[in-house]
């Protein structure tokens, strides 16, 4: 049996102060090909502002159909979110199927949902794009069906159906909303467990394939961790969704949790946003950012705006930050290299992942203690925790006890002061 392929046609309206239209539209290309989208023609229109009927003027609406039957295409990808009428304008005139950039979004990341928390959010944003394309086709189906006086007697056919099926998805969302708020719950309790243990949270964001899941893997496997704690990484848009969380522990005992976050990608939907909130918020509770940047990428700078925007939307502010300059070696830039607050790298090769370290320690790590300690010999529990969790410098034996010259979290000085006997 024959696999039916689908082919598209894009569409994009340059606006005037639009300077990064060539790329949304390159972008555009390679969100349809993530799904196996073949684009087998571009088409697009520069205006003062959006046709509000048909998003295009009326003459590209025609060029439009001529392209889609010379390419033989059975889609049409518009490069903005569309408005319920302007969706259904474009299809009663074009006479095939139209979807906007949110809708292509929302397909992907529903694809690429792997844990239940994900799928729900993806669930819930795909809904609420849904609701108000139902409510707008209320009143001309309504229409249709004759009086309107009243009652659900004398409502048309079309206007009852979608009247229960308004009902039917704002049930849905009610109870995804219910849902989330559980595992937001959970994310609240493992948090402040987390802030007991007193470990640092470093989180990982950035742009969509710019190197996220392989600077973690880079991490695990330089720190000596298992290979099932790898996390998914494959060089491709949204590649992964789901947040993972890993503890990292450095040769001298320091240990942080290292937690990756959904990819951003240009006009990422609202209600996309809004519902991976929570896994978001990850990032606002962090003690550091990693802000990863394929540097290779000519858009780089305008990756990083979109990055840092998005994270101001779900109230990520003021954390303090490392800008990670990944895919150096295909930049020509020199690497590896660090500044105050940057590190160049590439994360395939392993180059430049001791400099990040390094950056990290400083960072999360400046208010560590050196100290001596006198531990007695009936105090076991101690010497063992702090070989664990404490970077010890020397060891002698007294007569009384253990003394240690150690370096330790300021959490650990103060737990432990009492066996303090100088600095």
């Amino acid at each position: 049996m024959e696999q039916f392929i689908e082919k598209a046609i894009i569409v994009g309206v340059q606006l005037q102060k639009d300077t990064h239209f060539e790329y949304s539209m390159e972008e555009l290309r390679n969100l349809a090909e993530a799904l196996g989208v073949e684009v087998v023609g571009e088409l697009h229109q520069n205006l003062e502002r959006v046709n509000p009927a048909h998003y295009i003027g009326a003459g590209k609406v025609d060029e439009a159909k001529v392209l889609y039957e010379e390419a033989d295409a059975n889609l049409i990808i518009f490069n903005d979110e569309l408005s319920p009428s302007q969706i259904r304008n474009l299809e009663e005139d074009l006479e095939c199927k139209v979807i906007d950039r949110t809708m292509l979004i929302l397909d992907i990341f529903s694809r690429r949902a792997r844990t239940r928390e994900a799928q729900v959010q993806v669930e819930l944003a795909q809904l609420q794009y849904m609701l108000p394309r139902l409510v707008g086709l209320r009143a001309s189906l309504g229409r249709q069906g004759g009086a309107s006086s009243g009652g659900l007697a004398n409502r048309g056919a079309g206007e009852t159906k979608l009247e229960l099926d308004r009902r039917k998805i704002e049930d849905q969302i009610t109870k995804l909303r219910r849902e989330l708020d559980q595992v937001k719950e959970q994310r609240v309790t493992q948090r402040k467990q987390r802030l007991k243990k007193g470990m640092p949270v470093v989180s990982l964001v950035g742009y969509t394939n710019a190197g996220k899941s392989t600077i973690m893997n880079s991490l695990l496997s330089r720190t000596g961790q298992d290979v099932d704690k790898q996390v998914f990484e494959k060089d491709m848009l949204f590649a992964t969704l789901d947040t993972s969380i890993r503890q990292i522990r450095l040769e001298d005992n320091k240990t942080f949790l290292l937690s990756d976050t959904v990819g951003f990608v240009s006009r990422l939907p609202h209600h996309l946003v809004k519902a991976f909130r929570s896994t978001l918020e990850e990032a606002r509770n962090a003690d550091l950012l990693l802000h990863v940047v394929d540097v290779s990428n000519d858009e780089h700078d305008y990756m990083m705006e979109v990055t840092d925007a998005t994270l101001q939307e779900v109230g990520v502010e003021n954390v303090p930050t490392l800008y990670v300059y990944n895919k150096s070696d295909l930049a020509g830039v020199a690497y590896p290299r660090k500044s105050t607050d940057a590190v160049w790298i590439s994360a395939k090769e392993g180059a430049g992942l001791d400099e990040m370290i390094e950056s990290i320690r400083d960072r999360l790590f400046a208010n560590h203690v050196t100290c001596r300690m006198e531990i007695p010999f009936g105090r076991g529990d101690v010497v063992a925790y702090l070989n664990d969790h404490a970077s010890i410098k020397e060891t002698e034996y007294g007569e009384e006890g253990t003394l240690v010259t150690v370096e330790l979290s300021r959490a650990d000085y103060d737990r432990y002061e009492q066996f303090v006997v100088g600095k």
